[in-house]
């Protein structure tokens, strides 16, 4: 499988990241990526970064060793409203907007009022991604989260880092070939997101790609094998 690109990284911005971005593009490059995405967690993440750096996003060059930056956040769901931690203001200044539930932040409620919560979010024209959504943070079905991603044309992410055994994430293995099989049912596309929070880790799909062969998900509803595809299918 060519990949093209990985939208879901983080620098030391974010707090807990041990790369600079500088040092991401240049990883990145040297991969053979086309695209990165840098989106580094919003406030409500201890230590992550204050509005403030979001709002000089302007400064930095989007095209860098010879490969396209998207610079966005990676935003926190905080309820099961679905409000997240990132006004207007701020999310009308990024390239791109990955959405996500973190256990730091997020106040859970019933699987039903999870899935509405979560629903809100794909729903909100604001948002292009959602993160680890079967990471198994908070309880969810999924067959609902899939019909309204394909209505809003929010991608679903498949994370990789979420699947490694270290990160102790039980429900992480058979949620995510839920979600590929839900997916493959009904002809949503995914993403592959590495959250790489290291350079070295830029478009490390291993364990997402084990789920990939395991349910036979076609390669056509990959969204890192195109970097002009993805674009045009999230509206960029």
């Amino acid at each position: 499988m060519n990949i093209e690109l990985d939208v879901h990284t983080h620098t030391i911005a974010s707090g807990h990241a041990f790369s600079t971005l500088q040092e991401m593009a240049k990883a990145a490059s040297d991969k053979g990526l086309k695209l990165l995405g840098i989106t580094e967690h919003s406030s409500s993440i201890p230590g992550s970064c204050n509005p403030i750096y979001f709002r000089n996003l302007h400064v930095v060059p989007r095209q860098m060793y010879g490969i396209e930056l998207l610079l966005g956040a990676e935003i926190n769901i905080l309820d099961t409203n679905g409000n997240i931690d990132m006004d207007e203001f701020y999310l009308k200044m990024l390239d791109i907007r990955i959405a996500g539930i973190h256990s730091l932040c997020y106040t859970r409620g019933t699987i039903e009022e999870n899935t509405q919560g979560m629903i809100n979010v794909i729903s909100n024209p604001y948002i292009n991604i959602i993160s680890h959504p079967g990471d198994g943070t908070a309880k969810l079905y999924f067959e609902p989260l899939v019909l309204a991603s394909k209505e809003n044309h929010t991608l679903l992410e498949i994370n990789n880092s979420s699947l490694k055994p270290c990160r102790n994430k039980p429900d992480a293995r058979n949620n995510n070939i839920e979600i590929l099989c839900l997916c493959k049912k009904h002809e949503v596309p995914v993403i592959l997101g590495s959250d790489a929070h290291i350079s070295f880790d830029i478009a490390t799909y291993d364990y997402a790609l084990e789920l990939i062969k395991e349910t036979g998900f076609p390669e056509k509803l990959i969204m890192n094998t195109d970097v002009k595809r993805f674009k045009q299918y999230i509206g960029l």
